[in-house]
């Protein structure tokens, strides 16, 4: 009889590395809830791999007792496609940032999401350049005051949830850094999810754009400030949920709640609805001043991936003309013999 393999652990996950991020940097958090999940999946460290693109969080897969490739600017994304497809068994985790996702990755990220490729997005957005001194991001909002902005950002910022959801990702989440139990869960379901998954993670970085979210982390405010998404439930928050989200024509409207059965005249959550309309809506309801931002699961909907597409085609042409030969390939068009 075979040993049984005692399961494994957060710290088996954790390399022999020593973590260098500024010290309370939100990135930790981040870290130490990937750790604590990646466990209760089932599925073994030889089998996970961290691919990471440029930026502070790009140090990643260093701390991952996993395989792992730290490639370059924006193009994570492509590599994360390249293993997914030549070996489809492996649980692909993509980490980037504001900058090397929105920036030079974006268009690399928005091919991710219209194939819908089986892989898990952690994109740690602090709306700011860390690993470059603090510069002005694509998510920085309009006025932001940096080294490269010295009077005030002009660019209106991307809004990540946002372009996702019109790229076509099945499953679109947002958490907070310093929400570690909701972080946690919200890991654990992208990573159940079959397609593509993109987690938007709002993350502090203390040293650059310190407090950027403070209003959704501060126990004083954030309560008045967060609307935790669950689906099948009604659109409240608030102390007491003494607030909810009604439709007013083509836009949401705050309304105060005067009783609990008043509850039921709210919108409620539904994150399998295949129209992007509604989720759509509920990204951009932050951006109205005096509303709640959204934080949870936002889509999460089956449609075919593109790996396994990929996967029955090549099945299928290997049944109809055999495996072939890499030589034959090589010299199957005009070549040249250079002296």
């Amino acid at each position: 009889m075979a040993d049984k393999v005692a399961p494994a652990k957060k710290q088996d996950f954790g390399s022999d590395q020593d973590v260098r991020w500024c010290p309370g940097c939100g990135d930790y958090a981040i870290l130490a809830q990937m750790k604590k999940v990646l466990p209760t999946l089932g599925i073994s460290r030889e089998k996970t791999v961290f691919i990471s693109g440029i930026g502070c969080a790009s140090r990643f897969p260093y701390y991952m007792n996993t395989y792992g490739m730290h490639t370059i600017h924006g193009r994570a994304p492509t590599v994360a496609t390249g293993v997914k497809l030549a070996n489809p068994d492996l649980s692909v985790w993509i980490v980037t940032g504001d900058g090397d996702g929105f920036s030079i990755g974006t268009s690399h990220l928005m091919h991710l999401c219209r194939r819908n490729i089986d892989v898990n997005v952690v994109l740690f957005n602090n709306q700011i350049y860390g690993l470059t001194k603090g510069q002005y991001s694509p998510t920085s909002p309009v006025g932001k005051i940096t080294k490269t902005s010295p009077v005030g950002s002009l660019d209106t910022p991307f809004n990540p949830i946002k372009m996702v959801l019109s790229a076509g990702a099945s499953f679109v989440a947002r958490t907070i850094d310093r929400d570690t139990k909701h972080m946690a869960e919200t890991f654990r379901r992208a990573a159940a999810h079959k397609g593509v998954s993109f987690i938007e993670v709002y993350q502090n970085c203390n040293i650059f754009n310190d407090g950027a979210f403070s209003h959704l982390t501060d126990p004083k405010t954030k309560l008045e400030n967060v609307l935790y998404l669950e689906d099948g439930e009604p659109l409240v928050y608030g102390k007491e949920q003494r607030y909810g989200i009604k439709l007013n024509g083509l836009s949401f409207e705050k309304s105060a709640i005067d009783n609990d059965a008043a509850t039921d005249e709210f919108l409620k959550h539904d994150v399998h609805v295949v129209d992007t309309t509604f989720p759509l809506m509920l990204s951009i309801l932050n951006e109205k001043a005096g509303m709640p931002t959204p934080v949870g699961v936002f889509r999460a909907i089956e449609r075919p991936t593109y790996n396994e597409g990929f996967q029955q085609q090549l099945e299928s042409v290997t049944a109809k003309k055999g495996e072939g030969q890499l030589k034959q390939l090589l010299v199957a068009a005009d070549i040249w013999e250079v002296d």
